[in-house]
């Protein structure tokens, strides 16, 4: 029987595709875009449109209330204003995740953590884009000032953590890294509640 390690392992032997050239089209300062020749798994040759990005982490804030700092801000790609939880891009490929997590949540929402939890990572979109979104979840949280950069107008929200997961689930949280790692942060906390209650009972 088949491990899961086992499964990606002939996944990628049967899968993967390998480069014959790269080119460069557009350098930008966020965004990297390729066009790479490849060679299929099937020995034929094609190409694939891509972009690079220096990686990003996201922050799920959680109160002792039992709340989710959130940030409303306009996104242009999307021509919209966007309700997700605290995130930034790394300052470097070397820099180390959590470090840019406490950066980004002191940043855009003034708090510091006592404990953050590292939930995994999140590809918002791997057939095109290679960002890699580190998670998070942040508790013991104390506030001080925020220090939002130049170019960010931010609103801070805070919604309790079934209310923001019953928002995900009707569709009204658009953003693709905050449903996943607010579902992830949902599913800790109520493992952990459900643990200290059993404790506490025995």
């Amino acid at each position: 029987m088949l491990n899961t390690n086992d499964i990606y392992k002939k996944a990628d032997e049967e899968f993967i595709e390998t480069e014959k050239s790269s080119e460069l089209i557009f350098d930008g300062k966020v965004l990297h875009l390729y066009r790479d020749e490849i060679y299929l798994p099937n020995g034929k040759e094609s190409f694939r449109e891509y972009c690079r990005h220096i990686g990003a982490v996201c922050v799920v804030p959680v109160t002792d209330e039992g709340e989710i700092i959130c940030v409303r801000q306009y996104r242009y790609a999307v021509g919209r204003t966007v309700l997700e939880i605290p995130a930034g891009k790394l300052d470097s490929r070397d820099e180390i995740p959590i470090d840019a997590a406490v950066r980004e949540l002191r940043e855009e929402t003034g708090a510091a953590a006592q404990k953050i939890t590292y939930m995994g990572e999140y590809f918002s979109s791997p057939a095109i884009l290679d960002e890699r979104i580190y998670m998070f979840l942040a508790e013991g949280l104390e506030f001080g000032e925020t220090d939002f950069d130049e170019d960010e107008f931010i609103e801070i929200v805070k919604i309790p953590v079934d209310e923001l997961v019953g928002m995900i689930m009707r569709g009204e949280i658009i953003d693709g890294k905050t449903q996943a790692a607010v579902m992830r942060a949902a599913l800790a906390i109520n493992k952990e509640l459900q643990y200290t209650a059993q404790a506490e009972r025995n």
